[in-house]
């Protein structure tokens, strides 16, 4: 393969830029560039400084030799660390595509790795899964597939597959050899075992999507109880206009938030309660359809005023609604909350006092969401992309079928459903992946990784 050449750091002016140089020319490549000690005879895991230079010096550098085949792609290696201008990057990049090397396309460098073995393509995406984590949470599990955790679960499955495949293929094609008998109960509690273990990998991924993408949140309450105000200290900035005016905000105003390890995609709603305003009352009702459907609703409430209908009318939608719920008491920097606290904490799982305004309680909000969102960590949750979902869906499907025909129809048969689940499996592993499905892998990736 030719040698390839990318930037692999971001596109942008900073202390240092990585250039990153893969394939079988990639160090007489740098050493047609490279001012100090010759790369052809540095070993690998060593640096040396040095200048890049074309007619004259372009910069002073750091080169990083890594040989093949202990390297990230499986390839020879070579790593230039220069200053993070941007003009003198492209400088480089230039210079090392006139010596030879081609621009890399979109994940490349993984790519590499991948077809050279050095990962399976499910570490190859969490490669990404890690660059885009947005949450402490979401970084843990990415990590944990990065380790090959996915790949070592999926692995268990498909040689109990490969097993019982084995052991039917032998009994089917070798009647008259003294091959053990394929018992149909044995069978079924093998294809059961492994039906379980495949439901337990997507039990603890199915959340996969809260994790990477955000907990749908909903800032919600009646009119002028100070949800802007709270939804502006959570984001950080002033994100929702704030007034004395109830009714100021009409519409659903979104936002996305880091709480601690937790990622919100937090959202502003229009005041419940009654009004004659058209447009008014077209944010009311988008406010109930999003608080129906959250994964967390923040209900707010006034210490400083008495609870009304619209307050009652709030916690029954709360209690109607499948998402987790907090109530906030606050404006407690100016009213006296006791008497509101009594009324509603026994009607929700989390009560918290807070002043939105001088930020007195918040730290604790923030810390019972946190909790919340981060519940229990076996140390087994992952992360699964939607490719490897269907892989997991179907290999699943496809053992329950085999276990419903042990009873019905021939070995042969349930034989060849358990091959298509083993299919499945390698196929979510890369062992087997179409060409089309690879590309469309890397397509996903940033050049330079």
């Amino acid at each position: 393969m030719e040698t390839i050449c990318a930037v692999s750091t971001p596109p942008a002016a900073g202390g240092i830029a990585v250039i990153r140089l893969s394939g079988e020319n990639a160090i007489p490549i740098a050493e047609s560039v490279f001012k100090g000690k010759k790369p052809t005879l540095m070993e690998g895991y060593t640096c040396a400084h040095g200048y890049i230079y074309d007619t004259d010096i372009i910069d002073e550098v750091i080169l990083t030799v890594y040989r093949v085949p202990h390297s990230y792609t499986g390839e020879d290696v070579v790593e230039i660390s220069c200053h993070g201008g941007i003009y003198e990057t492209e400088q480089i990049l230039s210079l090392l595509c006139r010596k030879g090397a081609s621009p890399a396309g979109p994940g490349e460098f993984t790519k590499r790795a991948f077809l050279n073995g050095k990962m399976d393509l499910t570490r190859a995406e969490a490669v990404m899964e890690m660059i885009g984590a947005r949450g402490a949470e979401h970084l843990r599990r990415a990590r944990r597939v990065m380790e090959g955790r996915l790949y070592a679960q999926s692995s268990a499955c498909a040689d109990s597959i490969r097993s019982m495949c084995a052991d039917i293929a032998a009994w089917n094609d070798y009647p008259d050899e003294d091959i053990p008998f394929v018992d149909p109960e044995k069978l079924k509690a093998q294809i059961l075992s492994v039906t379980e273990q495949i439901e337990g990998i997507l039990e603890r991924a199915s959340d996969s999507s809260i994790v990477r993408n955000g907990i749908d949140t909903v800032i919600a309450g009646k009119p002028n109880v100070g949800k802007s105000t709270l939804m502006n200290l959570l984001a950080g900035n002033e994100r929702s206009i704030v007034t004395d005016i109830a009714g100021t905000t009409r519409d659903v105003i979104e936002e996305s938030v880091r709480v601690g390890a937790a990622v919100l995609r937090l959202s502003d709603t229009a005041g419940l309660h009654e009004t004659s305003d058209k447009v008014e009352g077209m944010g009311i009702e988008r406010a109930v359809s999003r608080i129906r459907t959250a994964d967390l609703i923040l209900a707010v409430f006034d210490s400083t005023s008495a609870p009304d209908d619209e307050d009652m009318k709030l916690i029954q939608l709360c209690r109607e609604c499948t998402g987790e719920c907090i109530a906030i008491i606050n404006k407690t920097d100016t009213g006296d909350s006791k008497k509101l606290y009594d009324l509603i904490s026994p009607r929700f799982p989390h009560t918290v006092e807070i002043s939105a305004k001088t930020g007195e309680g918040t730290d604790t909000l923030k810390a019972l969401i946190e909790s919340m969102v981060k519940g229990s960590d076996s140390g087994n949750e992952l992360i699964i992309n939607e490719r490897q979902k269907k892989c997991l869906e179907d290999a699943l499907s496809l053992l329950k079928e085999s276990y419903a025909a042990v009873d019905t129809i021939t070995l042969d048969a349930v034989g060849i459903l358990l091959d298509d689940a083993l299919e499945e499996l390698m196929t979510l592993s890369g062992q087997n992946a179409s060409e089309s499905v690879v590309d469309e892998v890397f397509s996903r990736f940033c050049v330079g990784k």
